[in-house]
């Protein structure tokens, strides 16, 4: 039997049905691979993008220990070189992601701090870019320090003071100066604990260090140095400060920026922490000149104009209120008084420093009719008073405000409070301070008096002062009620609703701070024309990287650097 030849079809049939199958193919594997991109893209992007812990528990976390976690159970978390698609892997000077694929010069790194950075992208997360991480230090360095309250100053019982969250005793409002409620006799030098106490009811904190636009260190530094500054060696002054950094660089969360995203609080002015030379014979301890220390932000009542690590934030006042209504009442109530001197004083003569105008304040206020003057000195007196003070703040228009031992007055604080417009004789008093809380144009809402005015030509104040118009008298006093919220810290055991206090204020320039950092380093943008030196004619900048050129108040901070120390 013949076998039957196998059928065979024309060539052209035979590549026919071959491309149909290809085609075929090519459309599956098409198919698969667009639902595996849709699928790796939402995700790693998008449920990525969203991870976050809005714990408010304060205990610390061991990064590696996090980076384990995290991988296993947040892939996002991988460095980017394994996933080439990702579109966000660097963020621009803007806050938005760059696209490689567009912008093929900036180099793919994986920062430790992208996933922070990534929170803000979040919007439906309140606490975008906003988690701050704070560090369970030793009881040695805070608490233990107000166990031993009795020791915190040599001249003044601090125990009463730290009462309260730092506030202090309450105030009784016997003479109608105060408000009901939320006045207390509050330390000048209680910012240390008064932060602290406001931190801990921050609504953004977290327990992950990966998520914290910045870290905060709960160190009361102010109240360290203050325990040591008179009849201590300088072993003894800086002992504290040694253990703090040994402790901090040791930690995982020193290491993402060496520092540079760390901050903490000094209830002091800033040559407190500025001993130049180990001689027994200087001032304070060293700080602020400690390697590590300088990466830091160090928040303290007064700054330094010459270096670039301090910032200062706003005395403590009387006013502690715990709810928005308690400053609106406060404000319209200071909108309404009826202020019957033009301007007025309350301190003491400095006869030992013969650049101090105190003196000629003193006695052209003394040789006016419509100046107020409480004169301090170091036994009884209404300049200790706080209802004597306040009520002459509320009775008069403008407040003198010359400098006292250093540039700084915790004064200044509360005649704004009062509704008194400032009247200021240096810059450093004010302007070049406190730069995140008051207006930059200070002709908004204070007077500036150069002090060789009133030193050198004995220029008239009241002559000064009465060549304002009504009209702008108005406007400036509106400007300073409008403000008093940005200079008070509110009672630490609440938090009011709509209202952004000095503590909020602080916070969030110093996560600007930090995020601007950091969006630096990622495009590689750097300052190298940056003079430290210089550093208080950047903080009057909008952008700290323009350049500094002259300025008319280069002669107030022009004294040789070995002067730039003050001495009590």
């Amino acid at each position: 039997m013949r076998r039957r030849p196998a059928a065979t079809l024309p060539s052209d049939d035979l590549m026919e049905k071959g491309q149909r199958k290809n085609q075929q193919l090519c459309l599956l594997v098409s198919l698969s691979a667009f639902f595996w991109s849709c699928l790796l893209y939402f995700h790693f992007v998008v449920l990525g993008g969203s991870t976050v812990d809005s714990s408010p528990e304060l205990s610390p976390i061991s990064l590696d220990a996090e980076r384990r976690n995290t991988l296993l159970s947040n892939p996002n978390s991988v460095p980017v070189s394994l996933f080439h698609r990702r579109k966000a892997d660097v963020l621009s000077e803007k806050g938005r992601f760059i696209d490689h694929r567009e912008n093929p010069h900036v180099e793919r790194q994986n920062y430790p701090f992208m996933r922070a950075l990534r929170t803000a992208e979040n919007k439906s997360d309140p606490c975008g870019g906003k988690y701050v991480y704070v560090h369970d230090l030793p009881p040695r360095f805070n608490e233990d320090m107000l166990k031993e309250c009795r020791s915190l100053s040599l001249w003044t019982n601090m125990c009463k003071f730290t009462t309260n969250s730092g506030l202090g005793p309450p105030l009784e409002n016997v003479e109608g100066v105060f408000s009901d409620t939320g006045w207390y006799a509050t330390n000048q030098f209680a910012v240390d604990v008064i932060f602290g106490n406001r931190m801990k009811q921050y609504e953004c904190l977290t327990n992950d260090s990966s998520l914290a636009a910045a870290v905060f260190v709960p160190f009361y530094a102010g109240f360290d140095i203050a325990r040591y500054l008179w009849g201590h060696n300088v072993s003894t002054r800086d002992a504290a400060s040694l253990d703090l950094v040994d402790w901090l660089v040791k930690r995982p969360e020193w290491e993402i920026m060496g520092g540079k995203d760390h901050f903490l609080v000094a209830g002091r002015i800033t040559w407190d922490f500025r001993r130049l030379t180990d001689q027994e014979s200087d001032w304070g301890n060293k700080l602020l000149f400690l390697p590590p220390a300088k990466n830091m932000s160090m928040l303290v009542v007064e700054s330094s104009p010459w270096n670039a690590n301090d910032y200062g934030v706003p005395y403590p006042t009387y006013f502690h209120p715990a709810k928005d209504a308690d400053v609106f009442i406060w404000q319209d109530r200071m909108r309404r008084l009826d202020r019957k001197y033009l301007f007025c004083f309350a301190g003491a003569p400095r006869p030992d420093n013969p650049k101090s105008i105190r003196g000629q304040i003193i006695d052209q206020c003394k040789n006016s009719k419509v100046c107020k003057l409480l004169e301090c000195d170091f036994g009884e007196s209404k300049c200790h008073s706080p209802s004597s003070i306040m009520q002459m703040f509320q009775s008069s228009l403008f407040c003198l405000q010359p400098q006292g031992d250093s540039y700084t007055r915790r004064s200044a604080f509360d005649s704004m409070l009062a509704g008194c417009i400032p009247v200021f004789f240096h810059p450093g008093s004010a302007y070049t301070q406190y730069t995140w809380h008051l207006p930059k144009n200070y002709s908004q809402y204070s007077v500036f008096i150069p002090e060789n005015d009133v030193h050198k030509k004995n220029i008239s104040i009241e002559q000064r002062l009465s060549q304002i118009s009504a009209e702008k008298v108005k406007e400036m006093r509106e400007m300073v009620i409008n403000l008093i919220p940005r200079i008070i810290y509110a009672d630490p055991r609440s938090k009011l609703e709509t209202l952004n206090d000095a503590f909020d204020v602080a916070v969030q320039a110093v996560i600007d701070k930090v995020t601007k950092l950091r969006r630096d380093i990622i495009t590689e943008r750097k300052n190298d024309n940056f003079i430290e030196e210089l550093s208080w004619k950047y903080a009057l900048l909008d952008d700290e990287s323009q350049a500094v050129g002259p300025h008319e108040w280069d002669p107030f901070f022009s004294k040789p650097k070995k002067d730039r120390q003050v001495v009590f």
